[in-house]
């Protein structure tokens, strides 16, 4: 979760590297393990045409704000957290029909991280769940991981401003 204290190092000049971040499901203190990509922060906004009166110039007014589905991918590992949240989004699970959906929509951190492995930017992400979830192809012929991914669908994000890179002394 993200730490808090930290106040902003207005001296740096170096953007942060993107390879550095964690990933947090729901209220976990422990990071998701083995999250390599998070893709998909956008967020736009419908434009409204209007005008006014006798007013020759059209003005620009603001409409609904869309937010993008967000994928997260990883290798896959014996946790089963990605999963058994896509599980909930499914009718049926193992014959059985689901009866409780408490879980399905959660909430999301992602923090990235300076190069002293320090949280300095982080991002909430409200009331996400999973729309598809993805085992890559296996290939007997490649030697690379093989992955898995879940696209999340949300109602939006922010930035979390609790989270600061602590200035260098």
């Amino acid at each position: 979760m993200p730490t808090k204290g930290f106040s902003v190092n207005i001296n740096r000049y170096d953007p942060y590297k993107s390879f550095r971040f964690l990933v947090f499901f729901g209220t976990g203190t422990d990071p998701i393990l083995g999250v390599n990509k998070v893709t998909g922060l956008k967020r736009s906004s419908d434009v409204i045409d209007y005008k006014e009166g006798g007013d020759p110039i059209i003005r620009k007014g603001l409409g609904r704000t869309k937010y993008e589905s967000i994928t997260l991918e990883r290798g896959i590992t014996q946790g089963m957290d990605f999963i058994h949240w896509a599980d909930m989004s499914q009718q049926i699970i193992k014959g059985q029909a689901q009866t409780s959906l408490a879980n399905l929509r959660q909430d999301i951190h992602i923090q990235l991280l300076n190069e002293a492995g320090q949280p300095v930017i982080a991002y909430i992400v409200h009331r996400c769940w999973v729309s598809e979830y993805q085992v890559h192809d296996f290939d007997a012929n490649g030697s690379a991981i093989a992955l898995e991914h879940v696209k999340l669908e949300n109602e939006g994000w922010e930035r979390d401003s609790s989270v600061f890179e602590i200035p260098e002394i």
